[in-house]
């Protein structure tokens, strides 16, 4: 349940699937969500708090689809079906702007799972408004010619090392970095003081997609060079 409805909550969402649904054409192929996971942002910080869960689809996985994700039919024997994890995520998701990479491919597959559970669930923009990175990508200047999420980490630099194959939970948090720095990186501004041997430091510490930057401080010696070049500065100017 959303508790924070005081604060401008985000739900950052990937899905796994069996496949693709629409492939060359008009046909439904009736392929469904095996994995979910997502990760909670309020006022530009990542809580800790996340939703992650594997479903039995009921039907076999496109081999294509396996080889990208790397969940087989086998190890989803024993997981639940989607109408006993709905409510939960449901819950997580309300209210909330839902920010995922090609939104209408998520939302698509949500909506079909609403659909097939209960029609008078609604579709998932009924529950939360929906951010589309990709969209976001394609309109904004200077950004990498293939915008899908390796690119866009590489292009803001955030580590992807760990992501050997797609996976929901994962990409989830790496597309929560890549979101907060399309959004303007840095979160916050906090200054700090603290004293240091000499009694005489101050710093500050930058937020950035939640979390801080170490503060490299100047040492006693770059100190007396600044102080003599301000004296210089603020001496003879008649040059």
């Amino acid at each position: 349940m959303n508790t924070s409805n005081n604060l401008h909550r985000i739900v950052v969402l990937d899905t796994e699937t069996t496949g693709m649904n629409r492939e060359g054409g008009p046909t439904y192929l009736g392929h469904r969500i095996i994995e979910i996971g997502a990760v909670e942002i309020i006022d530009r910080k990542l809580t800790g708090r996340h939703f992650h869960v594997y479903i039995k689809p009921d039907r076999e996985s496109q081999p294509e689809a396996i080889g990208v994700h790397g969940i087989t039919d086998e190890f989803l024997l024993d997981k639940p079906e989607y109408k006993e994890v709905h409510q939960e995520f449901l819950e997580f998701i309300s209210g909330a702007e839902l920010v995922a990479h090609n939104a209408p491919f998520d939302v698509g597959f949500m909506d079909n799972e609403f659909n097939m559970l209960d029609p008078s669930i609604g579709k998932t923009k009924d529950h939360c408004k929906i951010t589309d990175t990709l969209a976001m990508a394609k309109r904004m200047p200077n950004m990498p010619g293939r915008k899908n999420l390796d690119s866009l980490a590489k292009h803001y630099t955030i580590d992807i090392s760990a992501r050997v194959l797609h996976g929901a939970l994962l990409d989830a948090e790496i597309l929560a970095d890549v979101y907060l720095a399309m959004t303007g990186g840095q979160t916050a501004l906090e200054f700090a003081s603290s004293s240091s041997d000499s009694g005489q430091s101050q710093g500050f510490a930058r937020v950035v997609a939640g979390r801080k930057l170490k503060v490299l401080r100047a040492s006693d010696e770059e100190l007396e060079a600044h102080a003599e070049r301000l004296k210089l500065v603020g001496g003879d100017r008649s040059w």
